[in-house]
């Protein structure tokens, strides 16, 4: 998937590991990357290198490096619990080395992720989940357009902890007016979109 600023791609384990492990490990701001995901940090690029290998061999999560204009790896999403019956998907995995957080790539990047869901998928609604405790996740899915549902406690045990999940969720009655509202930031990216009043005024 082609952005103007980002792009969405197949994993290249060995290049992305090269590129990503440096800025997401070994410092404050590189560690917090792994701080609510199932996986990471790893012990070295070879490791991550391996661990992304299995993200090229999966269908769901389907999973994508998200790369610059130089296509240079700064961070990884997927598409994933797909259920074609019922025409629903996840948006998750989703985290960046932090030199690129807060400037738009999460926003374009979800933006061509939607786009396809709704316009490809043809889903009746996306989902958004983190952990409860997770803020710039929950804040990045309001922000983009979702609407907040609630928490399932002690919905999953992650790396030894409990985790309480806050589920998000876009319609494709939503999709329209996020669809506008962030074709409207592509275009000028300045300040960052805000979809809530918005969609609480739906249009």
């Amino acid at each position: 998937m082609q952005g103007r600023r980002v792009r969405l791609r197949t994993p290249e384990p060995r290049s992305d590991a090269a590129t990503l492990y440096p800025s997401t490990h070994h410092t404050p701001e590189g560690e917090r990357v792994w701080t609510y995901m199932g996986y990471g940090p790893f012990a070295d690029p070879g490791a991550m290198a391996d661990w992304m290998a299995g993200t090229v061999r999966s269908s769901d999560p389907l999973w994508y490096t998200v790369t610059d204009s130089d296509d240079r790896a700064v961070g990884m999403a997927a598409m994933m619990n797909s259920d074609p019956v019922m025409r629903r998907l996840e948006l998750g995995h989703i985290w960046y080395a932090p030199e690129v957080q807060g400037t738009g790539v999460n926003t374009e990047a979800a933006y061509l992720m939607l786009k396809a869901a709704f316009t490809s998928f043809n889903c009746r609604r996306v989902e958004w989940k983190c952990d409860s405790l997770n803020a710039p996740s929950r804040h990045a899915g309001l922000r983009l357009g979702f609407t907040y549902e609630g928490v399932f406690r002690k919905h999953m045990i992650v790396k030894g902890h409990n985790r309480d999940t806050a589920w998000f969720a876009m319609t494709d009655e939503d999709w329209p007016v996020v669809r506008r509202v962030l074709e409207e930031w592509l275009d000028h990216p300045d300040p960052r979109p805000s979809l809530g009043s918005a969609m609480k005024a739906g249009s």
